[in-house]
């Protein structure tokens, strides 16, 4: 490890403690993030985006705040100094994929869902580096919401791009209107709202953390899709005890939630298409298709 003075002074303002060393973090599509070694022996990782739009970091910290709200539900990394240029956490030690690891993070991540929200939040986030419009309308339901402020600002804004065929624009636009007769109501879950595999983190001991939240209420089949969509390592396991975790605490899934999973992987895939252009948006046409 060496030492970057600029992020080291900045972090030493921030923590009221000396840095020592830091050395560079790699991954991440939307921050650039640095590990930190301190004086006081503690490890942080500083996040840091040149440019970043105003409340950047601010909404990131308020998404971990309210998820660390339920003491039994999924870890978040704890919070040593958020301001506008910059996020510091405290570092995670990174460890290896286990079926036990994946279970207790199921059963978790159903105690976070089931621990009260209401339809959106009060202020917009962010999700990768694009805006996330959250505020509800009242007596808005949440397959409203989903059309309105999830699948069509992104689809606008990947057609923009011209990361959408119309052909695929037009096969989500068909889909909307049948959201209702797909999904079924239920009182809004506490969602990390971006969780594909990357923002999981196995850490050693067997503990999984969560990063990186767009946080708001909404539909836990969001959080699920999102999971499956990308791929994560035994997700059988997370599944099964999110079950079982659902059940005891007496807000089963629905049984047909897996045949749903496309409905909500719309607009991870949009994003993905206004983001990184690619086949996401042909994905998202085609998912759309299959339901109707």
């Amino acid at each position: 490890m060496t030492r970057q003075p600029l992020l080291a002074r900045r972090a030493e303002a921030l923590l009221g403690t000396a840095v020592s060393a830091t050395s560079p973090v790699a991954g991440g599509d939307t921050s650039t993030s640095t590990r930190l070694r301190l004086a006081d022996g503690r490890n942080a990782l500083m996040k840091t985006h040149p440019g970043a739009p105003p409340g950047f970091f601010e909404a990131e910290a308020r998404g971990l705040r309210w998820l660390a709200e339920v003491g039994d539900g999924v870890p978040v990394p704890e919070i040593l100094a958020a301001a506008e240029d910059c996020l510091l956490l405290r570092w995670i030690d990174p460890g290896r994929p286990t079926a036990d690891a994946a279970a207790e993070l199921g059963a978790r991540l159903a105690r976070t869902h089931l621990a009260g929200a209401v339809l959106g939040a009060e202020e917009d986030g962010f999700i990768g580096r694009l805006p996330l419009p959250c505020r509800a309308p009242e007596g808005v339901s949440w397959t409203e919401f989903y059309a309105v402020r999830r699948v069509l600002p992104y689809l606008k804004l990947a057609r923009d791009r011209g990361a959408v065929l119309p052909e695929d624009a037009a096969r989500v636009e068909a889909l909307l209107p049948r959201l209702p007769a797909l999904v079924p109501d239920e009182p809004p879950a506490r969602l990390h709202g971006d969780l594909w595999n990357g923002n999981v983190l196995w850490g050693v001991g067997g503990t999984v953390h969560v990063l990186d939240p767009a946080a708001y209420g909404g539909h836990r089949e969001v959080d699920l899709a999102m999971l499956a969509l990308f791929g994560l390592p035994h997700l059988r396991e997370l599944t099964e005890a999110y079950e079982d975790a659902s059940a005891a605490l007496g807000r089963p899934l629905d049984a047909e939630w897996r045949d749903r999973l496309g409905v909500h992987q719309i607009f991870p895939l949009l994003v993905h298409a206004a983001l990184f252009g690619g086949g996401y948006g042909a994905r998202a046409g085609a998912l759309a298709a299959s339901y109707g």
